[in-house]
């Protein structure tokens, strides 16, 4: 399936020095996932880090957001 990313999603991912590689990464094989509504919430733990994507599925998977979780 396609993916796209918001505005919003592409100047977070930037300004959290995230890679757009983790991202789907979190989306294709997410240690945990969870949904609310239409979103969705992919949660992976990548190179020492954990991060959330926040998505939704229409024709494509659209991300809405992405941060870092801190513990």
């Amino acid at each position: 399936m396609e993916i796209k990313y918001t505005n919003h999603a592409r100047i977070q991912i930037k300004r959290r020095k995230l890679d757009n590689v983790w991202v789907e990464e979190a989306i294709k094989n997410p240690d945990i996932i969870k949904r609310e509504g239409t979103k969705f919430y992919a949660i992976k733990r990548l190179n020492g880090i954990t991060i959330m994507v926040v998505y939704v599925k229409v024709k494509y998977i659209k991300i809405v957001t992405v941060f870092e979780i801190r513990k």
